[in-house]
């Protein structure tokens, strides 16, 4: 793959999923210390930024009082909503620290979708870079990274779910996701291996 034509889609890498603290984070916990997430996307984002890789933040956030989700909200946005996480303006909504957007990297606002296409100019920028391999981490492996990876298929991009970057609630879902599910729509495949294939 050619660098200048590849991007890492880096979805809600923030607080509230990656540090002690987080209303989300006792929920991942397990899974992201068995699959080295953090460690392995700060390798990952490293090792790819220094390649000549497009570095996207996709963070999702909502106002006070969640006005973005309507009256009633069912499935994960109640989750969200209940749980009071990822309002904008918060220590929880923040990107982590180890993964603080550098000179070149673009933070894609309007994320307020499983989809980081669906609210979102991602599409957009990705075109007008001449981008053509789309990686994707982040959160949850079978919720906003599923979702995303699925429409990037569907807009004809060469999509790589980083298995070994993603994170969910349970081990059984993290392998399911992975070995059943990404294989339909992207390829599969462990940080080292992507980063191996930019020549």
């Amino acid at each position: 793959m050619n660098p200048k034509e590849t991007a890492v889609v880096l979805i809600e890498f923030q607080n509230e999923f990656c540090k002690p603290g987080g209303g989300l984070y006792e929920a991942v916990k397990d899974v992201i210390e068995k699959n080295r997430t953090i460690p392995n996307t700060v390798d990952l984002v490293q090792k790819a930024r220094a390649k000549g890789v497009l570095i996207l933040h996709t963070p999702i956030f909502f106002d006070e009082g969640y006005p973005e989700l309507g009256q009633e909200p069912y499935g994960i946005f109640k989750a969200v909503k209940d749980g009071g996480t990822f309002r904008k303006g918060t220590w929880g909504a923040q990107i982590i620290d180890e993964l603080t957007p550098q000179p070149g990297d673009i933070v894609v606002e309007g994320k307020r979708s499983v989809d980081a296409f669906t609210s979102t100019n991602l599409d957009f920028i990705l075109r007008m870079r001449g981008i053509k391999n789309v990686a994707i981490a982040g959160f949850l492996t079978n919720v906003c990274a599923e979702s995303t990876a699925r429409t990037a298929y569907d807009r004809g991009y060469n999509v790589i779910t980083l298995i070994d970057c993603t994170g969910s609630t349970s081990w059984d879902i993290q392998g399911f996701t992975t070995t059943v599910n990404y294989p339909v729509f992207s390829r599969p495949m462990k940080h080292d291996e992507f980063l191996a294939q930019l020549k």
